[in-house]
């Protein structure tokens, strides 16, 4: 019998203090499409996302990330993955089909970090209207419509306080990630770490920050760009209406180009990200990475990341 696996990562659930604003900044800045509006939580998606929503956005009175969902590989994993958190320990809790909109049956559960994260298999796939369909088959909308215009939903970050390997190693273990990079310490605890289920060279992250206020923040989630003309793009989009942002600049670790700009409305940070590497050998063996290289590591080149607080926001997850 085949282990159970993780197909992708599937949406965001957002939770922002300004609805107004974050649906401003994600429509009109960001450029995803809105699916649906259910008892006022609004789904959304970019224009190459084929699945019902990969960012849900509803009002609340502290913002937070109430949970990161990701797809199974088989309809069975999800219950398979049940069995296997319930025997180390984990308590689940199951979401019946139609709870989350357009999304089938699935399972919740906290990380050893408390972020929180969903499991699920059946998920709705719908036809964008007529008037903003695509006239090829393979693309959900038209692409371009307004704002960045990413392709698609592509990773997340979390930080932490605790070491970056008390997580990868229960992602790993339970989950079925795969490291990819990572920062080891001069004491052998990781700083961060970089791992996925798919090609892409990260599908989550993980940050520690021994500063970092809880064990369960969000350093940022992450729309893919097609290309870096893109990115400069987005860069003027993102001037012209009035947001800061960190960038452009480019990551050694995965060889990515970046765009960090925080949503108004919630305070959450958004990467739009481009370029990179992906993973195609099945013997890959996990690149070290030490404190004392992270001026490559972290940005090789290009606008530096700081450690300036205003510069780094975090929500909690």
């Amino acid at each position: 019998m085949s282990l159970p696996e993780i197909a992708k990562l599937g949406h965001v659930a957002l939770v922002t203090t300004d609805l107004e604003k974050s649906l401003w900044f994600f429509k009109e800045i960001v450029g995803l499409e809105e699916t649906t509006t259910v008892n006022g939580t609004v789904y959304m998606r970019a224009w190459g996302d084929f699945e019902h929503h990969t960012l849900s956005l509803t009002a609340g009175e502290k913002s937070h990330v109430d949970h990161i969902a990701w797809r199974t590989k088989r309809p069975e994993d999800v219950e398979a993955f049940a069995r296997i958190l319930q025997e180390a320990g984990t308590d689940i809790k199951w979401i019946e089909a139609g709870k989350e909109t357009g999304q089938g049956r699935a399972i919740r559960f906290k990380l050893p970090s408390e972020h929180s994260f969903e499991l699920y298999y059946d998920i709705e796939k719908p036809l964008a209207a007529p008037e903003k369909r695509s006239v090829l088959k393979n693309q959900t909308y038209k692409s371009w419509a307004r704002g960045v215009s990413p392709r698609r939903i592509d990773h997340v970050n979390l930080l932490t306080s605790l070491h970056a390997n008390e997580l990868s190693d229960f992602l790993n273990e339970k989950l079925g990630f795969k490291m990819r990079e990572y920062i080891e310490a001069p004491d052998g605890s990781y700083l961060g770490a970089w791992m996925s289920v798919t090609p892409l060279v990260h599908d989550i992250a993980i940050s520690h920050d021994p500063f970092a206020p809880t064990t369960h923040q969000i350093h940022h989630f992450s729309y893919w760009l097609d290309n870096a003309q893109d990115l400069l793009r987005a860069a003027d989009i993102l001037t012209e209406h009035g947001i800061e942002f960190k960038g452009p600049g480019k990551h050694g670790i995965s060889q990515a180009m970046y765009i960090y700009a925080i949503d108004p409305g919630s305070g959450v940070r958004v990467e739009l990200f481009t370029n990179g590497y992906l993973i195609f050998e099945p013997d890959w063996e996990p690149i070290k990475w030490t404190l004392d290289e992270m001026n490559v590591g972290f940005t090789f080149w290009g606008d530096q990341m700081d450690t300036k607080p205003e510069n780094n926001p975090t929500i909690e997850a």
